[in-house]
């Protein structure tokens, strides 16, 4: 159900966030993006744990590190997450929080 597992993504950063505080920039802006959403794939990301490395902004192979027609600078990120991604057959206690003709919802872990 909870996993601890290595994820990669490729953060966009305006170089007004440059200088010394470079990488809590980028820590922080990858938190804000990520912690919170879903994927199918690997699931709710719950919480950043920890920043495994973080790139020299050379993300993009043919175009260089700067996007076309931006400022912006491309970092690969590599991090671990805890992520919530329940299966078939498991148990969750949760409490609904709303009945409707489309189903119910409930809210699990608070």
């Amino acid at each position: 159900m909870f996993f601890h597992i290595v994820l990669e993504r490729n953060m966009q950063l305006n170089p007004r966030f440059f200088g010394r505080n470079l990488r809590e920039n980028l820590v922080s802006k990858l938190m804000k993006d990520v912690e919170g959403t879903c994927s199918g794939r690997h699931g709710f990301v719950v919480a950043i744990t920890g920043i495994e490395s973080v790139g020299n902004g050379l993300a993009l192979p043919r175009t260089g590190p700067v996007r076309n027609g931006t400022a912006f600078v491309t970092f690969p990120l590599k991090y671990q997450c805890v992520v919530f991604r329940p299966f078939k057959g498991q148990i969750l206690e949760a409490v609904v929080t709303l009945v409707n003709k489309m189903g119910f919802f409930a809210e699990a872990g608070l």
